[in-house]
């Protein structure tokens, strides 16, 4: 009995033992000090709908702060985020595994990509269907800071996916 109540208290351990989840904005991604991120700017003129299709093959939009400053006090925080999914990778069922996590809708492929402190390189497990990339969506994992690159950008945070929801206003 007693070797049944230690192995149930044991199960139960790591749960309440684990370090609190924190919902993070995009600003606390900038360290204290450190200079805004500049607005986000339209890379084609959306203007000419008939160019629309010829500028979305046209070279990459140049980040506008490939190594902006990391708030490094966040490295190993369990962390929620919201945001928006670029895809990096995509498999066979069109489920994607990696991606990057940005603060607004378009970043990184009709804007130029957002300073590397402000996008963040996700991977999971959790399957994510590529017809779902238009909406917003928690990401939940530990937060590592430490760069990444890909052809998109660089990202200034690199985050292993727990839990991927749809964006919900948090409920006070």
């Amino acid at each position: 009995m007693l070797r049944a109540l230690l192995l149930s208290l044991a199960l139960l351990a790591p749960p309440l033992l684990a370090e609190p989840l924190r919902t993070l904005s995009w600003q606390e991604l900038i360290p204290e000090g450190a200079p805004p991120p500049p607005p986000p700017q339209a890379f084609h003129d959306l203007s000419q709908l008939a160019d629309a299709l010829a500028a979305e093959s046209g070279p990459a939009a140049v980040q506008q702060s490939p190594a902006a400053p990391v708030a490094e006090a966040l490295d190993g925080q369990r962390v929620r985020i919201p945001g928006y999914v670029v895809t990096l990778d995509l498999d066979e069922a069109g489920r994607v595994r990696e991606f990057l996590l940005v603060p607004w809708f378009g970043a990184c492929i009709h804007v130029p990509p957002p300073p590397s402190n402000q996008i963040v390189h996700v991977r999971t497990t959790q399957e994510l269907a590529l017809d779902d990339l238009w909406q917003p969506f928690w990401i939940e994992g530990t937060l590592r800071v430490a760069h990444s690159s890909s052809e998109l950008a660089e990202a200034g945070y690199q985050l292993q996916a727990e839990r991927i929801r749809p964006y919900e206003l948090p409920q006070e």
